[in-house]
This record gives C-alpha cells, sequence and structure tokens, in this order.
C-alpha cells in the first residue's frame, strides 16, 4: 500500500503566500515554514537560555514545521478575508482542522502517534505561544524584504505586523527583535564588514 502524507506536504511549495499583494518575490507555504522554524527555534532558545523559561526547542521547531499542513486541503486564506470576523475564523478553524485530520489519515497507523501531535499542535503551550510569534516575524521580515525592494505595497502591513509583535509581551521576541532584525536592512557587503 502506498501513503500520501509525504507527496501531499511537497506540495506545499506550489502554495503562495501573500495572494492579495504585489510582491517583488513569491513566497511559498514551504519555504515559510522554514523560516518559522527557524525563528522559532531562535526564540525558544533565547526564552530558556536568556530568560530562564520552561520550553522545549524541538517541539517549537516541530510545530512550525508543520503549522501550515492544512493548507494543502485548504490553501492558503489571506488575512484580512481569515480574519474579517469571528464567524469566518471560526469556520475556517474547523476547516483547517478537518484538513488536519484527513492529512493525518494518509500516514500509516503507526506512525500517526507521532506525527499527530506536531500537526496538531498543542496550542496552550509555550511552545505554540512561540511558533505563533515567530509566524508573525516571518510575515515582519517579509515586509522588510519588500520594502527593501522598494515595494510601498507592504508598509502599512508592516506597521500592522511591528505593532502586533511589540504587543505580545514576549521578551525573547523583544530580544530578537531589538538582536537580529536590525540586520534584515543591511546587504551582504554590509553583513560581511561587521
Amino acid at each position: 500500500m502506498s501513503y500520501n502524507f509525504y507527496a501531499f506536504l511537497d506540495r506545499m511549495k506550489y502554495i503562495r503566500r501573500w495572494s492579495l499583494m504585489r510582491s517583488s518575490r513569491e513566497e511559498n507555504i514551504m519555504e515559510h515554514s522554514q523560516q518559522v522554524a527557524l525563528f522559532a527555534h531562535a526564540l525558544a532558545v533565547i526564552d530558556r537560555d536568556v530568560f530562564g523559561n520552561a520550553v522545549d526547542a524541538g517541539t517549537a521547531v516541530l510545530y512550525a514545521l508543520y503549522h501550515e499542513t492544512s493548507e494543502v486541503m485548504t490553501g492558503d486564506l489571506p488575512t484580512p478575508i481569515k480574519y474579517f470576523n469571528g464567524e469566518i475564523l471560526g469556520a475556517y478553524k474547523q476547516l483547517e482542522e478537518r484538513a488536519a485530520d484527513k492529512l493525518l489519515g494518509t500516514l500509516p497507523s503507526p506512525l500517526r502517534e507521532g506525527i499527530a501531535p506536531y500537526v496538531k499542535a498543542d496550542v496552550s503551550s509555550r511552545e505554540y505561544l512561540l511558533v505563533k510569534a515567530a509566524d508573525k516575524l516571518s510575515a515582519y521580515v517579509k515586509c522588510l524584504e519588500e520594502r527593501k525592494s522598494g515595494n510601498n505595497e507592504f508598509i502599512k502591513a508592516q506597521e500592522t505586523i511591528e505593532a502586533d509583535l511589540r504587543a505580545r509581551g514576549l521578551p525573547c521576541l523583544d530580544y530578537f527583535m531589538e538582536q537580529f532584525i536590525p540586520a534584515f536592512s543591511l546587504t551582504l557587503d554590509e553583513m560581511e564588514e561587521l
């Protein structure tokens, strides 16, 4: 018997993000998930090693890697639509839940127990909180990249996302913003000079 789980996940590279905005460079959910995993790992390590919180960096990374997997079945619903009102958001969350269940059903049963906790993350955990921050951080970096390319389409998004990041009250996120975000505005030559 053949199982489709990983073939479905491979299709993440075809699902475009930012579909309502003109982008200087397209981004897909596969590359986005990899960036979120890097950022989630950084936030978890900072949270644990700088601020002394009990957080499992490996769990955060795995939550991040799988956080968009249901979109191989639902597509990427643009943020203004997803958050237009509570009814739409609730319906979309149910759709994501069903898609995650269907996706997990494409695994051999002995593997489901080891993968399901990451496809369907514990939304009350510290690790998930950090993944949500890393997800927003990834969107912010996308805005910086677009603005650096001269694309003013992302001005309002950058302002809104930055305000959201600052309002989260996560010291590890503030630390990341202070220590690492300035470098995203540098050229390669400028980074090599440091």
